[in-house]
């Protein structure tokens, strides 16, 4: 692509050019790329995880154990959203929702990006170590589908299957890293692949709002291959299993009431969720997709949490 036709594409989206964008810090725009806020999407359920391993374990927060899970998920997921934006800048570059993103802008450098990719994958892989030797040994194959999301569009129209894979890989890790061993792992097993149809299903939601330049410009996705309203109607139906799987969590762990309150609200959000994105009116999306899903997480976080310490004993 001529610098020309660059700058024609991010005229046409209403962005600016690499000359006329703010700068920012190299590590500021870096963390704006990787959206590190998002992190409260997944970070909570390996919490959760990680606890409900140390409650069966001992009763006691290893807080060292639970730092590493942090510095791990984060180096992770950094590393993958880096990834992700290197891979399709410039798919991004053609969709004007994306434009603005730092590596079609020049805010950020192809090579600053690459360093930040690769610090972050070294942290993850430093933290796997310190953890134990059987999270260094499987760390390799949970970066796989992290790697692979960003590729899939182009070869499939369930993009947000694989990115459903990769976030499963969070709860299950992050009780591997307390226990060692995926013996009696279960539990977790059940809430990573909720926590994964969760994130799938909401990202069929966000695919919805660029199904039509999806279409024009090649991408893969169900919303572009099979229309919005399937798209969000598949969505509910994933969030429909998703809560079955979280109910079956509590049972599975032996969480109580607490733990339902905590469903009940998650419950609702869901339901607001689906209820604000309509296939004719995708104008509330991010309401849909940061409001509601971020109080899903946090929500039945807090309530586990709760049950884990007054029901279950759990004691710093």
């Amino acid at each position: 692509m001529s610098a020309p036709e660059f700058r024609e594409i991010l005229d046409d989206a209403g962005g600016q050019s690499a000359e006329n964008h703010p700068r920012f810090t190299g590590v500021g725009a870096f963390l704006k790329l990787v959206a590190i806020e998002h992190s409260v999407f997944a970070l909570p359920f390996a919490f959760l995880a990680a606890l409900t391993a140390m409650t069966l374990a001992s009763g006691r927060v290893d807080w060292f154990d639970l730092v590493l899970i942090t510095i791990a998920m984060v180096g992770a997921r950094t590393f993958a959203m880096a990834a992700n934006r290197i891979t399709d800048r410039h798919i991004d570059a053609r969709n004007p929702r994306t434009a603005h993103r730092e590596l079609v802008t020049g805010a950020l450098s192809l090579r600053t990006a690459w360093t930040g990719a690769a610090v972050a994958l070294g942290v993850f892989l430093v933290a796997a170590a310190a953890l134990n030797p059987l999270c260094l040994m499987l760390a390799p194959l949970a970066l796989v589908p992290l790697v692979a999301y960003p590729y899939a569009k182009r070869f499939t129209s369930w993009p947000h299957a694989i990115l459903a894979l990769a976030q499963l890989i969070g709860p299950v890790g992050a009780w591997l890293g307390v226990t060692g061993t995926l013996v009696g792992s279960g539990s977790a097993w059940v809430l990573g692949v909720a926590v994964g149809l969760w994130i799938g299903g909401f990202d069929l939601i966000y695919a919805c709002q660029d199904a039509g330049v999806d279409r024009a410009i090649g991408v893969r996705s169900v919303p572009a291959r099979y229309g919005v309203a399937f798209a969000l109607r598949l969505s509910t139906a994933v969030h429909v299993v998703t809560f079955a799987l979280f109910v079956w969590f509590g049972v599975l762990v032996g969480l109580g009431w607490l733990w339902w309150i905590g469903l009940a609200l998650a419950a609702g959000a869901f339901v607001y969720e689906h209820a604000i994105v309509k296939p004719d009116d995708l104008s509330r999306v991010n309401r849909a997709f940061f409001t509601a899903n971020g109080f899903v997480g946090i929500a039945l976080f807090v309530f586990a949490l709760a049950d884990l310490v007054v029901r279950l004993g759990l004691r710093p």
